[in-house]
């Protein structure tokens, strides 16, 4: 058993529990940084670890009703065709050079943009009911197409995106979404993105399976503890620790 993996499965885990983000953007810069994966392994295997880890949650927000089915339906109409274009151009041009410099810019890009989501998570409804007059109901159902596709893309290339990202655009064309729908309707809709992208990354032998297993055992009992700690830590507090967390990840991935 690797036990780093463990440790670092739980730490991961435990910032899931506590914000319900960070998953994906902080165990991507750990695989490279810790465990000195390549690029291309790192994404494929954190895309493996978010979806198996969103598993259990999305049922549970399912059961309670928290999934607007019809959102999730029109995310994925463009994130499932996206994610398995963005594959497929992986697959024909080959992993070079090109596509390591390529997958670390948007890793590092999505790392950056995930912290601005983050640290104004509390103006985005604000800027959501402002934009209604633009964003009107016939709108909707194309604007939540093409939200799914820029995820698709962005989830496949980075492995980030489908959680922060993924509400925060559900919240500006639904500003008027209850908070539960939307974190449920966004980890339903990560689920079977991240697992066709994965998928995807594993056909190319972008996945290290011996060290998937134990980052999975430590992040179960550390999810458990992040979700009692909320109730502890200021909310504020947590936030801006994760954000500065991406921001120096995300800079350090770029350079």
């Amino acid at each position: 058993m690797d036990w780093i993996a463990v440790a670092s499965g739980f730490g991961v885990g435990a910032i899931v529990g506590l914000t319900g983000v960070g998953g994906g953007s902080l165990m991507t810069p750990l695989l490279l940084s810790v465990f000195k994966l390549n690029p291309a392994v790192a994404i494929g295997t954190d895309l493996w670890f978010a979806a198996l880890t969103k598993m259990s949650g999305s049922v549970a927000h399912a059961r309670h009703g928290h999934v607007n089915w019809q959102i999730v339906r029109r995310l994925l109409a463009g994130s499932i065709p996206a994610s398995l274009a963005t594959v497929a151009l992986m697959h024909f041009t080959g992993i070079t050079k090109g596509w390591a410099a390529a997958l670390t810019f948007s890793l590092g890009n999505a790392l950056l943009l995930t912290a601005v989501v983050v640290a104004f998570k509390k103006s985005w409804q604000i800027v959501g009911l402002k934009l209604e007059r633009y964003i009107t109901e016939p709108r909707k159902p194309a604007l939540t197409v093409l939200s799914g596709v820029l995820l698709g893309v962005l989830v496949s290339l980075s492995s980030i995106g489908a959680g922060a990202i993924g509400a925060t655009l559900i919240l500006l064309i639904y500003p008027r979404m209850s908070a539960r729908q939307i974190v449920g309707s966004d980890i339903a809709h990560a689920v079977p993105l991240t697992l066709v992208a994965g998928i995807g990354h594993a056909t190319l032998g972008n996945v290290n399976w011996p060290l998937l297993v134990p980052l999975l055992i430590g992040s179960i009992p550390g999810i458990w503890l992040g979700a009692q700690l909320t109730r502890k830590l200021p909310e504020g507090l947590v936030r801006g620790l994760l954000c500065g967390s991406l921001v120096l990840a995300g800079l350090k991935v770029i350079h």
